[in-house]
């Protein structure tokens, strides 16, 4: 029906160009074009727009790429004879049938990461990946295929074998589209700018479309890949539109690279405690009271009842330690109903808790954690090395220093710094987030670590089941861990006393109702126990010195944020 259409408009100049790059798209997205009139069946421009001799010649060229005739002309579709899949395809290019996995014979892919290799080069071989971007250029067609972090330059040329039709399908495939593509492995002579590897190219011989993508992204890869600190960039992806449009920023290489480094993060925390002799637990997380007695929990509905999504697997940590399980660690979703906005916080986001009895002193708990977190960063450092470099590329940072030991400074030296540097606190304050940090940079200027541990805080700042400290009353025995200044884990010695539990627990206004099953637990008999709580997003983000938590949530959950 386009004849028709064109026939009963007027249109300027501007209009009709706009209309024929709008029929262009549609031609590609629906694979057989739409029927489209001769130039002589085009109606005239309007009296007031003249257009010149030039101008004539290359409105006629462009629809004479679209259409030769009044009959409707099909984009080339491959199709496959026998079960041999892609290598029995009748056609150099096209959009291939839709994928469902019709054929388990097909051509050997290789991974785009391993391309590079000197084995490659001068072979024939197929490599799947996402089309980046591309260019025509005479009777040349660049186009650059991504996979993750690696992009590899791609030319078709124009001969006996390759019509300029290949060329201007595969000039006309619209970005982040998934293809295949089929040819010989060549050593560059210059290096590629943009490509990784780029000392090699791929000429094709064949290229098919796997998924087309719409031809209108919501951001643009290339302007969500650049630095945050190029001062050149015209156009910026903002954060909404980044985690609006989650599944398409993911695919950037700072994106596969924190989520890898994220990966490795519980990758070492659970090697290391398990080979520690710590036991994998796994624990609920929808319980009948709120956890720990707090209010900031979400209630959701159970039935004919409520219930509650947990705080913190502590009560059920606690449990295994008081059924002689001994150590144990568990990985999972923790719920904060908290309405805080801030870089750090969310209201989802992965614990890695452990809880672990002692013989002797809580400090046997937090020197195994302080080793095992020196195991974690010496473990990332090694084997992600590349993935840190890129992410830094992206997102400036200074590499996170640690010390071996792990610095470990007493609440009061903590508070004795800050007041030296003027801030007004006693020795029983707690400290401000805007505290913390001074004291973090304090910390790294004076003993050269961004990786420290406070001890002994006062008694009155910590949760109800915290154990006071023997001798000093206004004391715990507990700690949390810092790094670059902000808390990533806060943990203490558990009161395994019901009595004293109880008393402690009226001494901070918790009702002893609501806490009678972990009161309960403590009643037959349990050993001195201590542990803590980690969150995975926050020590990945300040491992890499990135400002913001939801760089490192997958999919962040915050009082503002429900969707994707």
């Amino acid at each position: 029906h386009a004849g028709d259409f064109f026939c009963d408009q007027s249109f300027t100049r501007s209009q009709f160009g706009s209309l024929l790059r709008a029929v262009q798209v549609a031609c590609f997205q629906s694979v057989i074009c739409t029927t489209i009139v001769r130039m002589s069946e085009v109606p005239t421009v309007p009296s007031e727009v003249k257009l010149s001799k030039k101008e004539l010649r290359k409105l006629n060229r462009g629809m004479d790429k679209l259409s030769t005739d009044d009959h409707p002309q099909e984009l080339p579709v491959v199709i496959v004879d026998g079960d041999g899949g892609l290598e029995s395809a009748t056609t150099a290019y096209g959009m291939l049938p839709l994928h469902q996995s019709q054929y388990k014979k097909g051509p050997d892919f290789v991974d785009l990461k391993d391309v590079a290799q000197e084995g490659y080069v001068d072979q024939y071989i197929w490599i799947r990946g996402r089309l980046h971007r591309s260019r025509m250029k005479g009777k040349l067609c660049f186009f650059v295929v991504r996979f993750q972090d690696y992009r590899i330059q791609n030319v078709l040329s124009a001969s006996e074998h390759t019509p300029k039709e290949m060329l201007a399908f595969v000039a006309g495939i619209p970005k982040e589209s998934i293809i295949d593509v089929y040819g010989c492995v060549k050593k560059s002579p210059v290096l590629i700018e943009g490509c990784n590897p780029d000392t090699i190219e791929i000429h094709c011989e064949r290229v098919y479309v796997v998924s087309a993508a719409l031809p209108t992204l919501p951001l643009q890869i290339e302007d969500a890949m650049r630095p945050e600190d190029d001062e050149t960039v015209l156009s910026r992806v903002h954060q909404d539109t980044r985690l609006d449009n989650r599944y398409i920023e993911l695919r950037t290489p700072v994106n596969q690279a924190i989520y890898r480094v994220e990966a490795g993060c519980v990758r070492f925390f659970m090697d290391y405690l398990t080979k520690a002799g710590f036991v994998n637990i796994q624990t609920p997380k929808m319980i009948s009271a709120a956890s720990e007695g707090g209010a900031n929990v979400f209630k959701v509905s159970y039935f004919s009842g409520s219930a509650y999504l947990a705080q913190s697997p502590q009560l059920y940590k606690q449990m295994a330690i008081a059924a002689d399980f001994g150590r144990v660690f568990t990985v999972g979703a923790v719920f904060r109903a908290e309405d805080s906005n801030t870089h750090r916080h969310l209201t989802e986001f992965v614990g890695m808790d452990i809880e672990m009895a002692f013989k002797n002193h809580y400090h046997e708990v937090v020197d195994l954690i302080a080793d095992m977190f020196v195991n974690m960063f010496k473990g990332l450092q090694r084997e992600f090395a590349s993935e840190i470099d890129t992410i830094r590329k992206q997102y400036k940072s200074e590499p996170f220093q640690f010390l071996e030991p792990t610095l470990r400074l007493e609440y009061r030296e903590g508070i004795q710094m800050l007041r030296e540097a003027g801030w007004d606190l006693g020795d029983l304050d707690d400290l401000t987030t805007p505290a913390e940090k001074f004291l973090g940079r304090l910390i790294k200027q004076k003993y050269g670590t961004d990786f420290y541990i406070l001890d002994k805080f006062p008694l009155d700042i910590r949760a109800f089941y915290t154990m006071p400290h023997p001798t000093e009353k206004e004391f715990s025995n507990s700690y949390d861990f810092y790094m670059r200044g902000e808390e990533i884990m806060s943990g203490a010695q558990r009161i395994h006393d019901p009595a004293l539990l109880t008393e402690r627990a009226l001494h901070h206004g918790v009702e002893i109702e609501k806490i009678k099953s972990y009161i309960d637990a403590f009643r037959y008999g349990c050993p001195p126990h201590a542990g803590g709580g980690i969150g995975l997003e926050r020590v990945t983000m300040l491992f890499l010195g990135l400002d913001n938590i939801r760089k490192t949530s997958m999919f962040p959950r915050d009082p503002k944020r429900l969707t994707p």
